[in-house]
């Protein structure tokens, strides 16, 4: 039971946690993204160029003989990736500068000093008491 008690603590563990939670929203996002790309983005932009569907797009090496498959390179779909790319790196970039942002605000506020211990305000009280006898 000592593995398995210590992959439940190592598993529970906020880090971990939201780690996974980051993965799975990540995943869902590249896949937003992706489909804003290829159904939003490129066919507009293939109009615009002339009725190009970009996932179409592809230089074939080698014509397809008997079973054997074309060899092709399909830049088109290169392009839509790194289209993609763009997109999602701009959002990170975007959050990662509000994140930056608010730790700066965080680190610029400043701390109010700590109040005196009881020990000092004893000290203190000494210290005013002497004062005043020093004077009469």
């Amino acid at each position: 039971m000592g593995m398995l008690s210590e992959f439940k603590a190592f598993a529970v563990k906020g880090n971990v946690v939201d780690m996974a939670v980051g993965i799975i929203i990540g995943a869902a996002f590249g896949k937003i993204v992706s489909s804003f790309v290829g159904d939003v983005i490129m066919p507009p932009l293939g109009l615009l160029i002339g009725g190009v569907d970009f996932s179409d797009l592809a230089i074939t090496l080698k014509q397809a003989q008997g079973d054997m498959p074309a060899v092709v390179l399909a830049y088109g779909r290169f392009i839509q990736t790194v289209i993609d790319f763009l997109i999602i790196a701009f959002a990170i970039f975007i959050g990662v500068k509000a994140l930056n942002q608010l730790k700066r605000k965080e680190a610029e506020a400043p701390s109010l000093p700590p109040a005196p211990t009881r020990d000092q305000q004893l000290l203190e009280e000494i210290r005013d008491l002497l004062k005043t006898r020093g004077k009469s």
